[in-house]
């Protein structure tokens, strides 16, 4: 062969060599590329979308038990940390589902965080998800549990409440019965069954106004409600026990605020305040009832100077039966569910109560209301 045609074919011959190494080069990265997609770890087809809009808790765990996927809700119920369930309690769970390959679910009681007593409740569900993967789902139940313990305290809080006085009521007619020849014995009892009866009707009737303002339909037929009556319908109410112990009650603030609503209710609700402030404030002392109307909002404030609230026990004034101080409750006839009725009357119309409160300087209560526009009509089925 000619010399001079030896060297373009030696050329061609080298350039065709290379493009063909070249070529086997990467089509053997992209097999080395597929080969990796399949070996690593993906969640099944859809997964990813259902646990993104669960609200509830769902994680999807590998075969060595790494979270490959959670929601959002796993994460803010603090379930998952560093790609690994983090009780001991769902691992357990997981793991016997692994072996038995039979879905499981069970009522778990799991603590909030590293430090603390809190705990939640939630429902477990765990299942395999196809051949390598496991699927847990976790229902948060911690405020059902929370309401069946509010429940029972209510039973047990209520049958000491009636306890009290019915067996009071029982001996003082036992105690009449004797000294029916003693007249001036039988004025002392019957004075005191009296105070008695009184403090047993005023308990029944406070829970009947509990249980209505839980209802449904606890604002059936809202009206306009004028403030200004409301605030003299209460002080009018509790005149005679501030006069009995020297107490000064000053209204002022705002004229003409308008809320919708019911004002028997709101006028019980500022009551309750005003009469709790009586309670624990010191006699030849003032309370001062205030209406302030802005931004759309309507104040009634109530403020004393009384005993004062420790701050710890700020976030309990509103619940059912409690006391700051027992002794002094009972003494005086109250029932313990004053505040809590008012803290119902604010959230059925709409609106909320805040308390600030210093020991030894006295406290302020602030019920807050929407006031009357054709929106809030609206919103509670007011007719125009």
């Amino acid at each position: 062969m000619d010399s001079a045609l030896l060297v373009p074919l030696s050329l061609a011959f080298g350039v065709l060599v290379g493009a063909g190494i070249v070529v086997i080069v990467v089509a053997a990265a992209r097999r080395g590329h597929e080969a990796a997609s399949v070996a690593s770890p993906t969640v099944p087809d859809g997964i990813d979308q259902v646990l993104d809009v669960l609200e509830s808790a769902g994680v999807v765990l590998d075969p060595s038990n790494t979270v490959l996927k959670a929601s959002p809700g796993a994460l803010a119920f603090g379930l998952v940390w560093n790609q690994a369930l983090v009780h001991p309690e769902l691992v357990a769970l997981v793991d016997r589902v692994r072996r038995s390959g039979e879905p499981a679910s069970e009522e778990i009681t799991l603590s909030r965080g590293p430090f603390g007593d809190a705990s939640m409740h939630f429902f477990v569900r765990v299942a395999r998800l196809g051949a390598r993967y496991i699927l847990l789902l976790a229902e948060d139940r911690t405020e059902t549990y929370r309401l069946d313990d509010v429940r029972r305290d209510f039973i047990a809080n209520i049958s000491h409440e009636l306890k009290t006085p019915i067996g009071a009521v029982g001996l003082l007619a036992e105690a009449l019965e004797s000294a029916s020849d003693e007249p001036e014995q039988v004025r002392r009892f019957a004075k005191r069954l009296t105070k008695e009866a009184e403090r047993l009707g005023r308990i029944t009737q406070e829970i009947i106004e509990l249980s209505r303002l839980q209802a449904a339909d606890a604002l059936a037929k809202p009206e306009l409600v004028a403030m200004d009556h409301v605030v003299a319908m209460a002080i009018d109410q509790n005149r005679v026990a501030a006069d009995a112990n020297r107490i000064n009650i000053v209204s002022g603030g705002d004229k003409g605020a308008t809320v919708y609503g019911d004002e028997p209710l709101l006028a019980v609700a500022l009551h309750n305040l005003i009469a709790n402030a009586i309670q624990y404030s010191p006699k030849g002392s003032r309370i001062g009832v205030g209406v302030n109307n802005s931004n759309g909002i309507v104040e009634l404030a109530v403020t004393d100077q009384g005993v004062g609230i420790p701050e710890e026990e700020l976030d309990r004034v509103f619940e059912r039966f409690f006391r700051v101080d027992p002794a002094r409750s009972r003494h005086t006839g109250g029932s313990g569910l004053g505040l809590s009725i008012v803290k119902h009357v604010a959230q059925n119309h709409g609106g909320d109560v805040r308390v600030w409160s210093q020991p030894g300087s006295g406290s302020t209560f602030t019920i807050r209301l929407p006031e009357a526009s054709p929106a809030t009509a609206a919103s509670l089925g007011v007719e125009q």
